[in-house]
């Protein structure tokens, strides 16, 4: 398994990696120095974000429960970054012990991991995919050994989409997963959202200025456009910690919204 500070061959260690970030401030340990770094300056600006990162990982803990409980047994999780425990397939099968999950991300470092971490079963599969290219994660035999698409699925893309620039047409990509999904499948989608506090999102623009990728805050009305074709189940796009919440929640001064859908 890779350590820290320990990255396969070809992978940029020196520029910030948002999977990473976010592992570091969920307490992991697979992120580098540069991520560190990228997470203290973001800490200066927004000091609740761990608190976020915490909510964030709660919220796909009670959707994932939800949507198994509604009977969806397979799931594509895109965007999965750092195998962080309860992780889809741990919190699925505590429903469903033959629930199956395709694990799906952009940084090999994430794919590595995962693969070490999911090697003897049969039911997960990793996939080093990109959101913004569909029939590639679509068509990919590990998931469509896994994923019957004439059947519900789950697709989860959990704080991925604000890495999905206006000019991607982050519509198009979601509807392209529309379009495979049997009825009955659902979307759950959140993103960071544009009534976040300014001072925090200039210091992610900051940030992430050397980066190939970029963070776009989105308005809520915009983020439930994405939706378009799904029926949002209640309470429809709100901030994560609003989204069927189990216990009291905080308030961060950085905002991430969303919700789930279901296709008609």
């Amino acid at each position: 398994m890779v350590g820290p500070d320990k990255a396969p061959k070809k992978i940029d260690t020196s520029t910030p990696n948002h999977a990473r970030v976010y592992d570091h401030f969920l307490g992991g340990k697979t992120n580098y120095e540069a991520d560190r770094l990228a997470a203290a300056r973001i800490a200066e600006s927004a000091p609740d974000t761990p608190v976020l990162a915490r909510e964030l990982r709660q919220f796909l803990v009670r959707v994932v429960r939800t949507l198994s409980e509604a009977g969806i047994r397979q799931f594509i999780d895109i965007g999965t970054g750092i195998p962080t425990s309860p992780s889809v397939h741990e919190i699925a099968r505590s429903v469903d012990p033959d629930a199956r999950v395709a694990y799906v991300d952009n940084d090999p470092v994430v794919v590595v991991h995962a693969d070490a971490l999911l090697a003897t079963d049969a039911g997960v599969a990793a996939v080093e995919g990109d959101l913004r290219k569909p029939e590639q994660i679509l068509g990919d035999p590990a998931v469509r050994r896994l994923i019957d698409f004439d059947e519900p699925v789950g697709i989860l893309c959990i704080a991925v989409f604000h890495l999905v620039a206006d000019h991607e047409d982050p519509a198009g990509i979601v509807a392209a997963y529309r379009e495979r999904m049997a009825p009955g499948s659902h979307l759950a989608l959140v993103q960071f959202a544009a009534d976040s506090d300014p001072e925090g999102i200039a210091a992610f623009n900051e940030i992430y200025a050397g980066s190939p990728v970029k963070v776009t805050f989105r308005e809520r009305e915009r983020i439930r456009d994405l939706f378009d074709g799904f029926e949002l189940l209640p309470p429809g796009v709100v901030g994560i910690e609003e989204w069927r919440p189990e216990r009291d929640h905080p308030r961060t001064r950085l905002k991430i919204a969303g919700g789930v859908g279901v296709k008609p």
